[in-house]
């Protein structure tokens, strides 16, 4: 086994050197600009070598590096999402050792009208409508693991030669928002988010005349080569650039051009409910009799939007699913003689940093003063100042760096009045109490922090496994490769990272897209450690696996290995041109979505989000996973849901 399979990293290899692995700018973690070497550090671990570790409180010095002035997650690159120490104590608990070596608890003798588990959107917006209607005087605390606020919304930020770029480290956009109910399309109104702006403010133009590439790898078909036209050359011209085989090619291009209807005989609906339940590589081979030979180039089409490869997701969901690559979009499906899927939205509601601007708002309007402005433009430039966000007086306060062990009813669900919650913080176990708590965080650890609750409750919260994924951005000195290439994207069916995309060109009040290729650039990268072969939920718990177990320098070597493959023809240089690098690790990503070919039908009075989201006592849940729904808007609806029960409580 070789180090680099093992995970190590002999940055004393020439080949390394070439790559540029020995360069610091990626082992930097950045704050106010200024650099501090911490190679890559979670803040959770950094800050207590700080002076700001303990600051003074009424009930005695407290571990707070938030009140750090150079504390600010944002600007951290290296390992972050799912960053190192923020899934400690959660996986103790998991493991059933966390209570062994616990120690005493604490109480703060604090107490609050609510207290919201989880920092992410919907436990945002849990705390923006629970005070709304309880009345500004309302006490509310937020509790989460991670040591910056949004959850999977989180924001990305780089400076290259003084330029501030911005990129979504996590939850992309506001998407096809005019399918908003009437409560979360309520919200971004609330927070000042106008939509119909983003019509202006997302330059569809800038990559008009760019297209997507291809790029296939030595180690699945053979040898490296970069073929630009996906969609634009004709199949046949394409295809014949490729190093597939002549059966592969001959087998897409007819997959692609000739219309045939491969389900002759059956009615519309026959067709749907037969499609439901056979996976997309199947329908290739077995319904479109193509050659296997022609799966590796599928493979990845539908990793974007389930995580996981084409032989375990339905063909009906990718036909309903069209054009999740741009111009790579699902084969064999045109001369079936369905209704076309509902068209959406133009995929062009996104913040520069994604819907981290949306969960900055909602800070925003909990916290006087956290975030400087008034507006959905001067959010996006606007510095958090994080010491303001757990500040003693406060009737709302966000505590970051604190992972909640357990919450438990005070007597019987049903009769008690207040809520125990015990949490971890700076290596003390304390707890806190409340009228109600909302647990906005994933499903899959509620039993653990309240084993009190039924069985088939419990079931239903662990049946929705999440779907692990990397969100990696790099930032690049210039784009000038890919506009010699005539792309704006490349899919990557065998590679690390399985597609490759010039960032969303958004400006918005002060910030400015580069718009010029000799402009620094991020770029994006997925990346879904499927595990082909295996039924869909345990590949995702083999990939959420891997993502803990892999540690920077392993994805740092791919990502420079990679794109110096993919783009080194055009003068691309990974060792000079790579100005950082941020590994957005979620190693529970979505939010689980059913699918015809991996669950059964249940009742609707059984279906596991359901029954999973049932409220116990004062407690309620609110979350995406509630909804099985990966969506900012289910996120919101959720929290709109579980905050009507708290209020029924009196």
């Amino acid at each position: 086994m070789s180090k680099e399979s093992r995970g190590e990293c002999p940055h004393g290899s020439r080949q390394d050197r070439e790559l540029g692995m020995g360069r610091p700018i990626t082992r930097r973690d950045f704050f106010n600009g200024a650099s501090l070497a911490l190679g890559g550090a979670a803040l959770s671990s950094v800050f207590p070598a700080l002076a700001a570790e303990e600051v003074p409180s009424a009930n005695g010095k407290v571990f707070a590096p938030e009140q750090d002035p150079s504390y600010y997650p944002p600007a951290l690159m290296g390992m972050r999402g799912n960053h190192d120490g923020s899934y400690t104590y959660a996986h103790e608990l998991r493991d059933g050792v966390f209570w062994e070596d616990a120690g005493r608890l604490e109480s703060t003798a604090e107490s609050y009208d609510l207290v919201v588990v989880g920092g992410g959107i919907s436990g945002l917006a849990a705390a923006y409508f629970f005070r709304k209607h309880a009345g500004a005087a309302a006490r509310v605390l937020i509790l989460d693991n991670h040591d910056d606020f949004g959850g999977h919304a989180k924001r990305n930020e780089f400076r290259v030669r003084n330029r501030l770029l911005l990129s979504n480290g996590g939850t992309q956009s506001i998407e096809n928002p005019s399918a908003y109910s009437a409560v979360a399309s309520g919200l971004l109104k609330e927070l000042g988010i106008e939509v119909k702006r983003f019509y202006k403010d997302y330059d569809q133009k800038l990559y008009s005349n760019l297209g997507t590439a291809c790029f296939f790898d030595r180690e699945t078909f053979g040898e490296d080569r970069l073929v630009p036209g996906v969609g634009s050359l004709p199949w046949k011209e394409f295809l014949a650039k490729t190093p597939l085989s002549e059966v592969a090619r001959r087998d897409i291009e007819r997959l692609y051009t000739e219309k045939t209807d491969y389900m002759a005989g059956f009615s519309q609906a026959q067709k749907r409910a037969r499609l439901g339940k056979m996976s997309y590589a199947d329908f290739l081979t077995k319904v479109c009799r193509a050659s296997p030979e022609v799966l590796p180039f599928f493979q990845s089409y539908t990793n974007d939007l389930f995580a996981v490869g084409i032989e375990a997701i339905s063909a009906l969901a990718c036909y309903l699913n069209p054009d999740d690559y741009g111009a790579m979009i699902y084969a064999g499906f045109d001369g079936l003689g369905l209704e076309q899927p509902a068209k959406e939205e133009p995929y062009i509601f996104h913040f520069p940093d994604g819907n981290a601007s949306v969960a900055r708002l909602l800070v925003r309007s909990l916290i006087a003063g956290s975030l400087g402005g008034n507006t959905m433009e001067d959010v996006v430039t606007a510095r958090a100042d994080y010491g303001r966000l757990d500040r003693e007086g406060s009737a709302v306060r966000i505590r970051l760096n604190s992972t909640v062990v357990r919450a438990r009813n005070s007597g019987a669900p049903g009769s008690g009045r207040e809520v125990e919650v015990a949490y971890e913080r700076g290596g003390k176990l304390q707890s806190i109490k409340a009228k109600a708590c909302v647990l906005a965080c994933y499903n899959m650890m509620i039993p653990y922090l309240c084993p009190e609750l039924p069985d088939e409750q419990k079931e239903a919260l662990r049946y929705g496994v999440k779907e692990p994924l990397v969100y990696t951005h790099v930032a690049i000195r210039n784009w000038t490769s890919f506009q010699r290439l005539g792309i704006r994207n490349i899919v990557a069916p065998g590679s690390y990272h399985t597609y490759v995309a010039l960032d969303f060109p958004v400006s918005i009040g002060e910030y400015e897209f580069p718009k010029e290729p000799q402009e620094p650039m991020v770029l994006f990268m997925l990346r879904t450690p499927c595990k082909a072969g295996l039924p869909r939920r345990d590949q995702y718990r083999m990939g959420r696996f891997e993502l803990t177990q892999t540690p920077f320098s392993t994805f740092e070597r791919n990502i420079r290995d990679q794109l110096q493959r993919m783009l080194g023809a055009q003068g691309f240089e990974a060792a000079r041109d790579i100005e950082g690098i941020t590994v957005n690790r979620w190693a529970h990503g979505y939010a689980y979505e059913y699918n015809s070919f991996s669950d059964p039908e249940w009742p609707e009075e059984k279906v596991p989000c359901v029954v999973a989201r049932k409220q116990f006592g004062r407690i309620s849940i609110a979350n995406s996973d509630a909804a099985a729904s990966a969506y900012t808007n289910a996120a919101i609806d959720q929290a709109y849901r579980a905050v009507n029960e708290v209020l029924a409580l009196g």
